[in-house]
């Protein structure tokens, strides 16, 4: 499997919600019009939350390894 992180940036959510609709694997989720990760051993870095985040709150980076 392909390591690399997820990063939120809450200064810059705003708490629409998309990217809790967007995630296959139900990682985020909303609370206190905020996103927080709810089970980060889910995620599969598919990057459907950083694409469909219109306020470039959420950031997807990957090893190169």
């Amino acid at each position: 499997m392909e390591k690399g992180k997820l990063t939120i940036d809450t200064n810059w959510c705003k708490g629409c919600g998309i990217c809790v609709e967007y995630c296959p694997k139900k990682v985020l989720k909303l609370e206190q019009n905020t996103i927080c990760v709810e089970d980060i051993q889910n995620c599969i870095l598919c990057g459907l939350c950083e694409l469909r985040c219109p306020d470039y709150a959420i950031y997807i980076s990957k090893d190169e390894k």
